[in-house]
């Protein structure tokens, strides 16, 4: 049943509750934390805008990292409302609690239209534990709830489920943001009935994170393009020698039964032909989380389906990229999730470049409706500025692959049905 959502509120005069997804990524330039991507700020505009037309008074909460239930400065929401004020072009107060007596004050003080932002809420451990008496805390501060961080609506937490629940029984109203509307659409709605051919490309790293979506995909799809690191495990699986890439060879059956499945409803299950490959070389170097740098050595295009011994493979080769972006080209619906390679390093971005390329080519030049599920897929297209030329973008990572999978998300489940 389709969710209740801001066009069907009436605001005005009262308080609103909106979880917004602002963790976003900052750096520290001269004792100060700057925001390095307001993406995630400037989505939540429309719905912002909306509410404040609306003559609501509006109280913003969001998290920021993992503080742990540590109040950790470099985490502070404090930077974010200032950036929003500047985006919103109004005044946005900040506190730097999201509970208590002083929120509660600032909050029973706004005017109609104001917009009021509330500290880091995972600065209490009891956000994430979904804790019943924090989020009846948190929930006092509002007549009215609107969910519009789709990327953290797969978590039932205090702030994405238990406000929402506990508004909606003391009778107020609980309803999606237009983000979340759109990711509902998209993800949703448009994939139900997608219009043909469907095609989907999926990527990433591993087999395991993807294959209940690939199993929910193959009732429905005319054709699966396989890319990246997960492309290795389905070779193993058919009897391939992968070197040095990284697989799960404990997920062999899972892949062998894909592949079955694929065949058994006779939906075209593509693997690359031909890839790009490295010898990988540790060295003394550290990364920023402490990890060893690896660099890799001799990158070639090999056409050979067995990988050598001492090399991993790290991207698509060019007669892959021709043949999926052949199947591209003809989609009408495109769902693509996941990178093709380690498109993070140049030598083996051009995989997943060029399928951005064709993804963009079919939604500008032939009408595709193309649907990117979150995560490294948007930052690839945001990288190869092609982000503006696909039909919608998801926000969510982890909320995407969980939806796509046909699980219902916490943060959907709480929102107020809508009378239509």
């Amino acid at each position: 049943m389709a969710k209740l959502t801001i066009r069907d509120l009436h605001v005005r005069g009262k308080r609103v509750f909106v979880r917004v997804d602002y963790n976003v990524p900052l750096e520290e330039k001269d004792g100060q934390m700057v925001i390095t991507d307001a993406t995630r700020i400037v989505e939540t505009l429309p719905t912002l805008k909306s509410l404040i037309g609306q003559g609501g008074k509006l109280i913003l909460a969001a998290h920021l990292g993992r503080p742990k239930g540590q109040r950790d400065p470099s985490l502070s929401l404090r930077p974010i409302a200032a950036k929003l004020a500047d985006l919103l072009g109004r005044p946005v107060a900040f506190v730097d609690d999201c509970i208590g007596d002083k929120v509660e004050k600032t909050a029973g003080a706004l005017n109609e239209g104001d917009v009021l932002l509330l500290e880091n809420i995972r600065y209490y451990n009891e956000e994430e534990k979904n804790d019943p008496a924090f989020a009846a805390k948190l929930a006092k501060l509002a007549d009215v709830y609107v969910n519009d961080a789709f990327g953290a609506a797969h978590r039932a937490h205090a702030s994405t489920e238990g406000v929402a629940r506990i508004i909606a029984q003391r009778g107020g109203q609980c309803a999606a943001g237009l983000l979340m509307e759109r990711e509902l659409k998209f993800l949703g709605d448009e994939l139900d009935k997608p219009a043909r051919p469907f095609i989907v490309i999926l990527g990433g790293a591993k087999v395991s994170d993807k294959i209940k979506v690939i199993d929910r995909l193959l009732e429905k799809a005319d054709a699966i393009l396989i890319g990246g690191a997960m492309a290795y495990t389905f070779r193993l699986a058919q009897g391939y020698k992968t070197g040095k890439s990284l697989v799960e060879p404990d997920k062999i059956a899972v892949a062998k039964s894909a592949l079955a499945k694929a065949a058994q409803k006779q939906v075209k299950f593509l693997l690359p032909t031909d890839d790009v490959v490295a010898v990988p070389v540790k060295t003394d170097k550290l990364d920023k989380k402490g990890k060893p740098v690896i660099e890799y050595q001799q990158p070639r295009t090999s056409s050979d389906m067995n990988c050598p011994d001492d090399a991993a493979g790290l991207d698509i080769g060019p007669a892959t990229v021709a043949a999926y972006s052949a199947e591209i080209a003809r989609a009408k619906t495109i769902l693509w999730n996941g990178p093709m390679g380690l498109f993070e390093n140049k030598q083996f971005a051009a995989g997943t470049n060029a399928i951005a390329q064709a993804v963009a080519n079919a939604t500008q030049k032939n009408g595709a409706k193309s649907i990117i599920g979150g995560g490294d897929s948007v930052k690839a297209l945001n990288k190869a500025k092609l982000g503006d030329k696909v039909s919608f973008m998801s926000t969510g990572g982890g909320a995407s692959l969980e939806f796509l999978e046909g699980r219902e998300l916490p943060g959907v489940a709480a929102l107020s049905e809508a009378n239509r």
